[in-house]
C-alpha cells in the first residue's frame, strides 16, 4: 500500500456500541506492527481475549490525534498494569482492548489494535515484530528500524504542529486522562504473566 493510497479505517469495539475511524494520514504515517510482549499479552488475558500466545497482539502504531470516536466514547474505560504502566485502554460496554497510549499527551502515540480494525488490510504488510521469543528465553526485535523512523517522524510532526492536543483520550490541560484508569495490584497481576 503506498502512501497516496491509504484510506480512513473503521474500528469497533465488540458489541458495536463503540465506533469511529483512524485517518488516512494516521494509516499511511502508521506502522503495522506484531508485539510479542509479556504486558501485551497480559492486557489480552485481563480483557478476557483469546490467549495471543505463542503468537504476538497486532497493532497499528500512529499518533492519537488520528484516532476518531464517532459513537460511544463514553464508554473509554482505561487500565494500566501497573502504577507506571503504559495506558491501556478498552470499551467497558464489551470490555473489548482498544490501544496503548503513553502516559502524558506530550509524547503523541497509540498502538492501535488491529483486532477492532474492519479492513486490516488497508493498513498494509506488518513491518516490524518486537519482543520476539528465540531459544533460551531471549528476545529479538525484527524491523526496528522501520518502527523508529517512523515513530520519531510522527511525533516531530505532531508536537510541531500541535496536532497532539487533539488527543481523545487526554485533557490537554491537565495532561491527565479523560478516565480515571484502573491499575492492576500484584497479585491480580501473578495470574495474567503465567
Amino acid at each position: 500500500m503506498s502512501r497516496s493510497s491509504a484510506c480512513d479505517v473503521a474500528f469497533s469495539c465488540s458489541c458495536g456500541t463503540m465506533r469511529g475511524h483512524i485517518t488516512a494520514q494516521g494509516v499511511a504515517s502508521g506502522t503495522h506492527a506484531e508485539c510479542f510482549c509479556h504486558d501485551c499479552r497480559a492486557a489480552q488475558l485481563y480483557f478476557g481475549q483469546p490467549d495471543p500466545a505463542p503468537g504476538p497482539v497486532e497493532v497499528l502504531q500512529t499518533t492519537p490525534e488520528d484516532v476518531i470516536f464517532d459513537t460511544g466514547s463514553e464508554q473509554l474505560a482505561l487500565m494500566k498494569l501497573s502504577h507506571n504502566g503504559m495506558l491501556r485502554w478498552y470499551a467497558k460496554c464489551c470490555n473489548a482492548p482498544l490501544a496503548t497510549t503513553a502516559r502524558t499527551p506530550k509524547f503523541p502515540f497509540v498502538g492501535f489494535i488491529v483486532k477492532r480494525i474492519a479492513n486490516s488490510d488497508a493498513l498494509g504488510p506488518v513491518l516490524t515484530r518486537g519482543f520476539v521469543p528465540g531459544p533460551e528465553g531471549k528476545q529479538s526485535h525484527k524491523g526496528l528500524h522501520h518502527a523508529v523512523l517512523r515513530l520519531v517522524t510522527r511525533v516531530v510532526r505532531s508536537r510541531l504542529t500541535g496536532r497532539w492536543k487533539k488527543t481523545p483520550f487526554f485533557d490537554v490541560e491537565s495532561n491527565i486522562p479523560v478516565v480515571m484508569p484502573i491499575v492492576l495490584s500484584q497479585e491480580q497481576r501473578v495470574g495474567l504473566y503465567d
